[in-house]
């Protein structure tokens, strides 16, 4: 046993990534569809940390591994975050997120005044009930000390299982009526146009006229397949090809148009064939559909983008992204000048300009490195945030001028896991001593403590957001899950509601909130003195 302290005393980065490796197999472990996932490397690395103190590793590895996590999620989120901010349904989301933040954060300083518990294990039951690992180390790098790490690690569990047990409840008392999808692709459908009332019109006019989402992408005419311009005229007896996210709307696309037809388009591909390029030439990523300018001797026309596991309908203003799969109608003479004009490259999936990333990351520092008076605190940094910041600001902008700034989604993710799993693994390390110290003083009662932050986090948003505002649960199921931060709970809302409403709740509310749990433990000491 003394030996294998000293090897790994001798080797901290072989120590680092044994944590990570057994920390991952323990998080993978599922007990009735509770698991930790990347929350057990920290308990592996508190074990790690007490067992072998001497083989932790340095600061900076942990503060790297934090950097990358913030960067990727701000790229990732940073459309959806200012939308949510501009749209008054996301303005009462973030209110009633901010809600019960503030309320966590309120009870955890309400044990340091009656109960004589150290500040900065409350600041750490308050980062670790809402599974926020940017607060805890804003916090540590505040108060100077590894003392929030013994907090988070407590009540990090209950930040992940207790939200997911109150959605539970309330599922099963509330008893949502929720529909699930009936498609998570793109439906098309072949229509004859019989409508007296269209005949003449553009197709741009016939669009207008369909139900949202509808759109006609190709007409046959004359047993001749061509794309179909805003501006082209439909005739009698034309048959459309129609592209929607679901069988129902192209049904009543239908019923508005004629009737459905039998296939033709795919049985005949002498004019028009269809083609799946990936999107990885830098001069089309990052540019909006209605400003590419499709090659080929014929007329071809764009009618699919799949990003990640998503069909999304192309829009005019949608902004391509590295690893974005494309489907394209066009002759098939043109197909060797579309791969070449996308790129084509499944390199794209995980391909990003390491110069937009090192210029985003270098103005992130910069912006947190500055020194801000505030009155009754001083002066305040708020350190990594700063990085969290300019990166929402970058993931809003996509691109400027030549400089690309988003991210591939595959590798966001890498990037985003591989720096959370880094910081957890060094925090935990570093605080392994001092948590073991911690638990054999208190007991349980800082496990009580835990689940009471928690409580106060969750409660007062399910309670605001079902029976004050009325809102739907699929919609509030996002907010609890975007306020407490953990993609475990997400996850569970979408089993429980299968809509889109979660994933764009979390998005539109985890970085903001990441920054006002942030703020908060960078402000709140000022007022507890040394």
């Amino acid at each position: 046993m003394e030996y294998v302290q000293t090897l790994l005393g001798q080797q901290p980065m072989m120590a680092l990534f044994l944590t990570i490796a057994i920390g991952y197999l323990l998080g993978e472990i599922n007990i009735k569809g509770f698991s930790l996932g990347v929350g057990a490397v920290l308990f592996v690395a508190l074990f790690m940390g007490w067992f072998a103190p001497k083989s932790v590793p340095a600061p900076m590895v942990g503060t790297l591994g934090l950097a990358l996590f913030l960067y990727g999620v701000g790229i990732g989120y940073g459309k959806q975050f200012f939308i949510g901010l501009a749209s008054t349904s996301g303005q009462k989301a973030n209110l009633l997120a901010l809600v019960g933040v503030l309320s966590a954060g309120a009870v955890s300083l309400l044990f340091v005044k009656t109960m004589g518990i150290d500040l900065g294990f409350a600041l750490g039951l308050f980062a670790g009930s809402g599974t926020s690992t940017p607060t805890l180390q804003a916090a540590i790098a505040t108060l100077g000390n590894d003392n929030p790490a013994v907090g988070y690690s407590v009540s990090y569990p209950f930040g992940v299982a207790g939200p997911i047990l109150f959605l539970y409840i309330a599922f099963m008392i509330l008893k949502p009526k929720i529909e699930a999808p009936t498609s998570s692709g793109l439906e098309m459908l072949e229509i004859a146009l019989h409508n007296r009332d269209l005949f003449g019109k553009t197709v741009g006019e016939v669009t207008a006229a369909l139900p949202a989402g509808v759109q006609i992408v190709a007409l046959r005419r004359e047993s001749r397949n061509e794309p179909a311009s805003p501006n082209s005229v439909v005739a009698e007896n034309d048959i459309l090809l129609a592209t929607a996210p679901t069988k129902e709307a192209l049904a009543q696309a239908s019923t508005l148009l004629g009737e459905a037809a039998p296939s033709r388009f795919v049985k005949d591909r002498r004019d028009l064939d269809y083609l799946r390029v990936f999107a990885s030439r830098p001069t089309v990523v990052g540019r909006a559909l209605s400003d590419l300018d499709l090659p080929g001797e014929k007329a071809s026309v764009l009618v699919q983008v799949r990003r990640g596991d998503a069909d999304i309908l192309p829009r005019p203003d949608l902004v391509l992204e590295f690893g974005d799969r494309v489907g394209v109608l066009a002759h098939r003479g043109d197909f060797a000048a579309m791969r070449k004009y996308f790129g084509d490259s499944i390199k794209g999936t995980a391909e990003f300009s390491y110069i937009s990333i090192g210029i985003g990351m270098a103005l992130g520092f910069l912006i947190g490195a500055i020194q801000i008076p505030l009155p009754l605190v001083g002066k305040l940094s708020i350190g990594l945030s700063g990085v969290l910041i300019m990166a929402l600001i970058l993931g809003n902008l996509r691109r400027t001028g030549g400089m690309n700034w988003t991210i591939p989604l595959s590798a966001n993710l890498v990037l985003r896991n591989l720096g959370l799993t880094l910081f957890l693994a060094q925090v935990g390390m570093s605080s392994g001593p001092k948590f073991a110290a911690t638990v054999t003083d208190t007991g349980f009662m800082m496990l009580g403590l835990g689940a009471l932050v928690l409580i106060a986090l969750v409660v007062p948003i399910l309670i605001l957001g079902l029976f004050v505002f009325r809102m739907p649960y699929d919609e509030v199921a996002g907010i609890v899950a975007g306020a407490c931060g953990n993609p475990a709970i997400l996850a569970y809302s979408n089993k429980l509601a299968p809509t889109d409403r979660p994933d764009l709740g979390y998005a539109m509310i985890f970085p903001g909130m990441t920054i006002v749990k942030i703020l908060f433990v960078d402000i709140v000491p000022a007022f507890f003195g040394p």
